[in-house]
């Protein structure tokens, strides 16, 4: 039999139009901090592979995670020493949030957080880590909006009350010296309210920080396939992720913009300054955040930290932390004046 006789079998072809990839090792890189080496070193989360099946399966997820965080919370608050207050505003629960030092003519601002936590996550104290960060390093008070959240109160809840806090604040606050800002859900959230103030042609904040924004809720960019498994701290959206994207959503469309704002109008968005890492299951969707603020010409900034995975730039005490909020402090300090 000569070779005209045969044909060996054709190697296997990727699947259109995509890339199979091969299993890999990812080691710690050296180019980040010893602490930021502990963090990216650290085990997957077990939270982020539940699956609840109903309302007490979901509150009992959502109690669990968030005693640890307010735990996290509190130690992050006593090693800077930045208070926080519950205080209700217009009938929304919020706690005021001050440093130990606030620099001279930085009372008079109003910087409105909006905590992350797959909009499920982060009552309480639970959501206050980010917030302490801010104020500390901008030595500046900052006002956490405690938003209700699902399984009891779905979407719009988040944006109303984030909204009407808004709003009521600007009675007493000029919006010149005012900036709302938050990461994860936060910065998703965060970029709901400003499309909903625009809508309701309400004073927009002088200035954002998103830090690594949910944008769109759905599973639409590049780095949620591509940093499946590499993001150590999210890891999938494939998981409780994707379950509470639809538990948020209650069954709206989640292409709706006050969803995925980034499917949203973008002008006349105050600057923005955007954080993300190589490794973040939403490094797309910082990209696209971006670049789409800079369409719509928005003075916007962005920030990449290597190796660094979903919001892993608020991991205190780690170098890489203080960066960031420093960025964010002169980012702050440039556009809301004093």
């Amino acid at each position: 039999m000569n070779s005209g006789d045969r044909s060996d079998p054709p190697p296997p072809r990727d699947p259109e139009p995509g890339r199979l990839i091969p299993a890999h090792f990812l080691p710690v890189p050296a180019t980040v901090s010893p602490e930021m080496q502990k963090v990216i070193a650290a085990p997957y989360g077990d939270w982020v592979f539940a699956k609840p099946r109903n309302v007490a399966e979901w509150c009992q997820l959502i109690d669990g995670y968030d005693r640890q965080a307010a735990e996290d919370s509190r130690a992050i608050r006593g090693a800077l020493g930045v208070s926080a207050e519950e205080i209700s505003v217009n009938g929304v629960r919020c706690h005021r949030v001050v440093p130990h030092v606030v620099a001279p003519g930085n009372d008079r601002r109003l910087l409105v957080h909006t905590h992350g936590g797959a909009y499920v996550f982060g009552t309480g104290e639970a959501g206050l880590s980010e917030a302490a960060l801010v104020a500390h390093f901008s030595q500046s008070p900052v006002l956490s909006v405690d938003y209700r959240m699902p399984p009891e109160h779905p979407f719009p809840a988040a944006v109303e009350d984030v909204a009407r806090v808004w709003q009521t604040m600007l009675e007493t606050h000029d919006r010149r010296h005012a900036a709302m800002f938050g990461s994860s859900a936060g910065g998703g959230l965060t970029m709901a309210v400003v499309l909903r103030l625009k809508q309701l042609g309400v004073a927009l904040p002088a200035a954002l920080f998103l830090g690594s924004p949910w944008a769109n809720i759905a599973k639409i960019a590049d780095s949620q396939f591509a940093n499946d498994r590499t993001d150590n701290l999210m890891v999938t959206y494939d998981g409780v992720l994707a379950d509470s994207s639809k538990l948020y959503a209650n069954g709206c469309p989640l292409d709706e913009p006050l969803l995925s704002p980034l499917g949203g109008d973008l002008s006349g968005f105050p600057p923005s300054i955007i954080t993300t890492g190589t490794r973040d299951l939403f490094l797309s969707l910082a990209a696209l955040t971006h670049r789409k603020l800079r369409a719509s010409g928005v003075e916007a900034e962005l920030h990449v930290f290597e190796a660094v995975s979903h919001i892993q730039f608020l991991a205190f005490p780690a170098p890489e932390c203080a960066t960031a909020m420093t960025e964010v402090a002169r980012f702050f300090d440039r556009y809301l004046g004093q």
